[in-house]
């Protein structure tokens, strides 16, 4: 259906590159530069500005030392066609890698929603001409960052909104696709490690589901990838909807009562535990890393939905993020915080919520 990419094989090289579990005990909090390089209308699309290397270098002065960066590329092909990505774009995007890579941070860089080509045609009637794209880009993602060391680790897709066993089925064919194009291309993507996303990112789904994974030519390279932003009502609901109201307060200690109709009524801490207890058994106690790719609760301070104990709302806050963010790495999980522009400021890198940063350094602990 599309030419191939891997038209420059190398021959595989392992120097410098780690297995997943001495790789993932090199790292341990990440962020995410969220609304950027994934933006529809190109970096700047969604209000950012363009990602600077001082930027990346205020990120690891707050303590991170992992970076996620949520990436499209389907928006950026320019003959539909034969699925080529411009270059220019290509070369952007290698340009912010080596910045993480040049400053020591480990690097997680996917395929993200990008139009949803991939993560809401997780089905039969798609799977050969989505399984054809998904080897195209990743062809020529590869070959593009091929000779970044271990510090740079490929993630096939974001959310996919696969939620049986059927559609993880689908799933685990893009994951199969993802994972021979880029050990197609050699060199040091020969020993790459890489991260699988489970279905809709949910850790139950996952524990239910995701029960094989990709066929790989080498050994004990793959990650698992989910996602926490439980309850959602509490982490950023910011209207009350249909399925459920805001909740602004959360966790033993935190409830109100002058509000108790904002209380979150579930997904507290015993839930969490829950899930991460899944993640642990199923995969990290079997060698196999788990990556909290996104995570994150955020302040109301709008001037529509304020918390009537607005100190409350805050402590309650600070209290999900150091909870879920030290629980997570109790259990050999790393979370990677999503921040779009709320937590540090991009314009001038300097934090805007230091609470937040402290919340996470907190859990980090």
């Amino acid at each position: 259906m599309y030419p191939s990419y891997n038209t420059s094989p190398k021959t595989p090289d392992s120097t410098g590159m780690s297995a997943a579990v001495p790789l993932a005990a090199k790292f341990k909090l990440g962020w995410n530069i969220g609304n950027t390089l994934e933006a529809t209308g190109g970096e700047t699309g969604w209000g950012n500005p363009l990602i600077t290397e001082s930027y990346v270098k205020a990120v690891k002065q707050l303590g991170f030392t992992a970076i996620r960066i949520p990436c499209a590329w389907n928006l950026h092909i320019d003959n539909s066609a034969t699925a080529h990505i411009d270059q220019n774009w290509v070369n952007r995007v290698k340009e912010v890698v080596g910045y993480c890579v040049n400053n020591g941070m480990y690097v997680m860089l996917n395929i993200h929603w990008d139009g949803g080509w991939l993560e809401n045609n997780i089905s039969k009637l798609k799977q050969d001409s989505v399984s054809a794209k998904q080897k195209a880009l990743w062809e020529q993602i590869a070959t593009a960052m091929r000779d970044f060391d271990e510090h740079l680790m490929f993630a096939s897709a974001n959310e996919p909104a696969a939620d049986n066993a059927e559609e993880m089925g689908v799933l685990a064919v893009y994951h199969q696709t993802f994972v021979d194009a880029v050990r197609s291309t050699g060199g040091k993507n020969s020993y790459r490690v890489l991260i699988l996303q489970g279905p809709s990112t949910s850790m139950s789904l996952t524990y239910d589901l995701m029960n094989t994974l990709p066929k790989d030519p080498v050994t004990n390279r793959l990650m698992v990838e989910v996602h926490n932003y439980t309850p959602a009502q509490f982490c950023f609901l910011n209207q009350d909807v249909s399925w459920g109201k805001m909740a602004y307060y959360w966790g033993n200690g935190y409830h109100s009562s002058i509000e108790p109709d904002r209380n979150a009524t579930y997904g507290e801490e015993n839930d969490h535990i829950a899930d991460y207890n899944k993640m642990k058994t199923k995969f990290v106690d079997k060698g196999i890393p788990v990556l909290m790719g996104e995570y994150g609760a955020y302040r109301r301070d709008g001037s529509a939905n304020i918390p009537k104990e607005l100190a409350l709302h805050n402590a309650s806050v600070d209290y999900w993020i150091t909870f879920t963010t030290k629980e997570a790495l109790a259990r050999g999980i790393k979370p990677f915080w999503w921040d779009t522009g709320g937590a540090l400021d991009r314009q001038n890198n300097t934090v805007k919520d230091q609470r937040t940063i402290d919340a996470i350094i907190a859990g980090g602990k």
